[in-house]
């Protein structure tokens, strides 16, 4: 059973200052995620930023307004981005770590750019076409193959997975010879002023909660900071000021960033042959297959907290991966990055009880803007990693948290052992992290553990089909303990 949403779908609120405040929070919700992917393939921060909101609004206009979802910049991709910068690219005597030191420098333009380009452009091409074979074979087929006890222990998966990303986002110092214990401090404050907000707030305050944690942490970092740098203290800075103190206020490109994709692959060192379109292929395609699994977990579970079926109803899941790839064939275009639904936003669905598209749609509009205005993007780079590493400590485990609301609103018989053990694997590999990795030519593909988790459920379920026994009654099954015990 689904809870009562306060704006639903295609509801808006009514205030502009509402309407602001509610964008906000899937911003700061998606900030550092979003933008880590950049810090971690050495691509611009600004472009990602924008690449998020148009793929996002593209995303919108294909699911016709009916799904409260928003795209970010994948992480799924992060070891595939790197592999197609560097194709072409001399190694020289470099080992392997130095050498993707080498490629994920910013501002390098010995870097591969348009093989990244067209790797992103055909993921959006086989999202579009795996969305068109279930046009014409239907969907009914994906509710036997991933039916309720498959797809609840995924969800779980996709929150818990996220969890060490929280912890390390709280552990992260942000600034030289800051202090650890200051970081978790901050972490924790955030942490306990959203669920304080969230739980006993009244009216705004309740559904702003994300907002006024990070937005009142971030302000008290940013104190402390600013005392710690006068006094000569390092252990009370918090926020890294490097981005803003950094610009170069006398150019124009401080002020708005231009630094996209396809000019970079314009002015690229390296030379792209056609040869390399089978590299492409390779680096890409099996990582399309394993986000297109973690694309239906996130829609069931965003179904699941707004109480409709986004895969077989409207928008439908032929609306949603279309949706989804060209949104990541756009993105590749602007960023480099990839497009994917964002957990951390279905939360703050989940937790404020404001589904509406029109929040989401004004929350890329802005994301654009920030991703345009060089000093704007910069104050969000400002933001502690500790501060949303607290707040993500209620995103992630609300996720997690939907998945077992749905195992027990299905009624799931943990009695029955094809039950318990299909969940059993799901979650042991998933949170375990079993990935498997394998060469294809000079390349490697990975499948996730999410992936991977979802993988193994399906097979099982398949294999393990309800025994005769399952359907009996309890004087039945009673009957027939009674008699195994005479065959001891």
């Amino acid at each position: 059973m689904a809870q009562k949403l306060i704006l639903d779908v295609n509801e808006n609120p009514k205030k502009i200052r509402s309407w602001i405040l509610f964008a906000f929070q899937h911003i700061f919700a998606m900030l550092v995620a979003c933008i880590t992917v950049a810090w971690q393939t050495g691509l611009s921060i600004g472009p990602t930023l924008i690449s998020a909101g148009v793929g996002t609004i593209i995303y919108i206009i294909a699911t016709k307004g009916k799904s409260p979802v928003f795209l970010a910049s994948a992480f799924a991709y992060i070891s595939a981005m790197i592999a197609a910068l560097g194709l072409g690219v001399s190694k020289g005597a470099l080992t392997q770590d130095q050498f993707e030191d080498l490629i994920t420098t910013p501002g390098n333009m010995n870097r591969n750019f348009l093989a990244v380009i067209l790797g992103m452009i055909l993921v959006g091409i086989i999202y579009v076409v795996v969305a068109l074979l279930i046009k014409k074979f239907g969907t009914k087929w994906l509710n036997k193959l991933l039916p309720p006890v498959v797809i609840g222990p995924v969800i779980m998966v996709i929150g818990l997975g996220l969890a060490t990303s929280a912890v390390d986002n709280m552990n992260t110092v942000g600034v030289t010879g800051g202090s650890q214990y200051m970081s978790l401090l901050m972490g924790f404050v955030a942490m306990f002023i959203t669920a304080i907000c969230s739980h006993f707030g009244k009216k705004m305050v309740s559904l702003i909660p994300f907002v006024i944690g990070m937005g009142s942490t971030y302000i008290l970092s940013l104190i402390l900071t600013l005392i710690g740098r006068a006094a000569g203290v390092p252990a009370l800075q918090i926020v890294d000021l490097t981005p803003l103190t950094s610009l170069d206020w006398t150019s124009w490109k401080s002020y708005i960033n231009v630094d996209f994709m396809f000019i970079n692959a314009i002015n690229q060192e390296v030379q792209f042959t056609p040869m390399m379109l089978g590299s492409v292929f390779i680096i890409f395609a099996p990582v399309s297959l394993v986000t297109i699994c973690e694309h239906i977990g996130d829609h069931k579970n965003v179904g699941n907290i707004i109480g409709r079926d986004l895969l077989n109803d409207e928008p439908g899941i032929t609306r949603t991966l279309i949706g989804d790839g060209v949104a990541t064939a756009v993105s590749g275009v602007l960023c480099g990055a990839a497009n994917t639904t964002y957990g951390e936003n279905v939360a703050v669905v989940g937790v404020t009880r404001i589904a509406s598209v029109g929040v989401i749609f004004l929350a890329s509009i802005l994301t654009i803007l920030f991703g345009f205005i060089g000093p704007l993007t910069a104050v969000l780079e400002t933001m502690p990693k500790c501060i949303t590493g607290g707040v993500s400590l209620i995103l992630y485990g609300f996720i997690a948290s939907s998945g077992v609301k749905m195992l027990i609103n299905e009624k799931i018989n943990f009695d029955h052992t094809n039950n318990m053990i299909i969940a059993s694997v799901i979650l042991v590999v998933g949170i375990g992290g079993l990935t498997i990795s394998f060469a294809l030519g000079d390349s490697t593909a990975t499948f996730t553990s999410t992936a991977l988790s979802m993988i193994l459920g399906v097979i099982l379920n398949a294999i393990l089909r309800d025994k005769k026994e399952d359907n009996l009654s309890e004087e039945e099954i009673d009957r027939m303990i009674e008699e195994q015990k005479k065959r001891l």
